[in-house]
């Protein structure tokens, strides 16, 4: 568990979740926060999280996002919510930055815990594995 409630993703390398996705992550018990890029040319197949929702933030780039049966091109400034279990699916031809936050916090998109998770008198009770 992180000593402090501050930290910074400045200068910190994106951990690889997968193929040409990179993430800087930070998490209390309840919320997760994350900073994520996509390589030109990234897909992210169709899925679901059965136990958390997730919301986004463009912040740069652009990215074909999918949800349920909806499609959009999303840009700066842009936002959407998945509920969860809801499928959903991103595709981004030019590369992608944004800004996502899960809840409850998914431990699978935590690459470090000593350094990520910031636990208050839950003790990270509500994690959930996936």
């Amino acid at each position: 568990m992180a000593d402090s409630p501050f930290a910074t993703f400045n200068g910190r390398e994106p951990y690889p979740m997968f193929d040409g996705v990179g993430l800087r992550a930070i998490a209390g018990d309840q919320v997760f926060l994350g900073r994520v890029t996509y390589d030109p040319g990234t897909t992210v197949a169709r899925h679901s999280h059965d136990h958390t929702e997730q919301v986004m933030l463009i912040l740069d780039g652009s990215v074909t996002m999918t949800i349920g049966d909806e499609s959009r091109e999303m840009r700066e400034g842009d936002v959407c919510v998945v509920n969860r279990g809801v499928e959903h699916e991103l595709h981004s031809p030019r590369g992608v930055t944004f800004i996502e936050a899960l809840g409850p916090v998914p431990l699978d998109h935590i690459p470090d815990r000593e350094r990520d998770l910031v636990l208050g008198d839950l003790g990270g009770s509500l994690h959930v594995e996936r």
